[in-house]
């Protein structure tokens, strides 16, 4: 409501201010409920998970979200000769990156003056604003273009071999396969969200193909992941622990728990700054004790795990020979508990 247009009558101004007071506390009410549902409904996801469920959270999160702002915004109005004298206050803002490039746009003055109608200008220096934009990822075609020769002296063709593709007779190129598999492995983005953000592009590709993608980038990099495995069991000191995942079960509509554990190789808090530290991860579709017993095979030295009990065949030594994994318990709160247990004591 513009001011000017306010009533004059000290009752009618009494009103809308209490109407006004009514309906933010309205809006409070409803962000606090949504916020109670919300984590209700997060506390019931920690257990078991359904995409119905998950799609509440998610709409009620952008109901949340959205009532935030606007809260937000309403704030802004009220505070906004406030916000006017704090200006001045201010702490000056953090440089942009310095690392990336930089584009000018120079904004050319009128070429006449506007008072006398001159043309005769004189520079006397320029102002500089810079603003951090981004620029959308896009979809471009390479053409390989290969030309045939021949030679005018013996008729023999000659043409440039034709340049290797992540995926044999396939359309993708590296950059595209590597894009796809970090939004998936590292974004959490799953392959039907990307074929949505793509669809926006102009460019169709479906889920089908995408995993096909996937299933082939994993293959070409066996040999990367092995020689990654080989670098960390080569030392003489890890840490390793287990975390369950929801593995879908085909058929039966639900999903089963498997197990993905990992194996960490990290020097640095004992003196070794120079060796890389690395990790290695391998999935098992249950948490038998054969399973570590098989991954730590390569392995010799200390072992850094929590008192899970299929370690335990892990430290045993064979015959007369000392035990080639030596224990070293990991004192977290979950692994103190397993670790008294396992040891017959109590603990708090």
């Amino acid at each position: 409501m513009r001011t000017d247009s306010l009533p004059s009558d000290p009752d009618a101004l009494k009103a809308i201010i209490r109407a006004q007071a009514s309906e933010l506390a309205a809006k409070g009410s409803v962000i606090e409920q949504l916020k109670a549902e919300l984590a209700v409904l997060k506390r019931i996801r920690f257990g078991t998970s359904s995409e119905k469920l998950a799609r509440i959270i998610d709409q009620l999160e952008l109901a949340l979200g959205e009532c935030e702002a606007d809260e937000a915004a309403a704030e802004e109005e009220r505070a906004m000769p406030a916000i006017a004298r704090a200006k001045a206050d201010r702490p000056a803002r953090q440089p942009l990156p310095p690392h990336l490039p930089r584009e000018a746009v120079v904004h050319a003055p009128p070429a006449t003056c506007p008072d006398c109608g001159g043309v005769d200008v004189l520079k006397r220096g320029e102002d500089v604003t810079e603003v951090l934009e981004y620029v959308p990822a896009s979809f471009r075609v390479i053409r390989r273009v290969r030309p045939r020769v021949v030679c005018r002296s013996c008729d023999r063709a000659m043409q440039a071999p034709p340049p290797r593709l992540p995926i044999e007779r396939g359309k993708p190129g590296p950059g595209l396969v590597a894009h796809v598999l970090a939004a998936k492995y590292c974004d959490h983005l799953p392959l039907y969200r990307q074929a949505e953000i793509y669809a926006r592009e102009g460019v169709d590709l479906s889920r089908s193909t995408m995993a096909d993608w996937v299933g082939r980038a994993a293959a070409l990099m066996e040999p990367l992941t092995e020689a990654l495995a080989a670098h960390v069991f080569s030392g003489d000191r890890l840490h390793g622990d287990d975390t369950p995942v929801p593995v879908l079960a085909p058929g039966n509509g639900k999903t089963r728990q498997g197990r993905l554990w990992v194996y960490v190789r990290d020097g640095r808090p004992a003196g070794d700054a120079q060796t890389p530290p690395a990790a290695c991860y391998r999935f098992t579709p249950d948490r038998k004790g054969i399973h570590p017993q098989r991954h730590l095979e390569p392995f010799r030295g200390v072992l850094h795990a929590d008192g899970y009990a299929g370690f335990k065949d892990i430290y045993k030594a064979s015959g007369t020979d000392e035990p080639r994994v030596l224990e070293h318990f990991a004192l977290s709160p979950g692994h103190s508990r397993r670790l008294g247990s396992r040891l017959g004591l109590r603990l708090a």
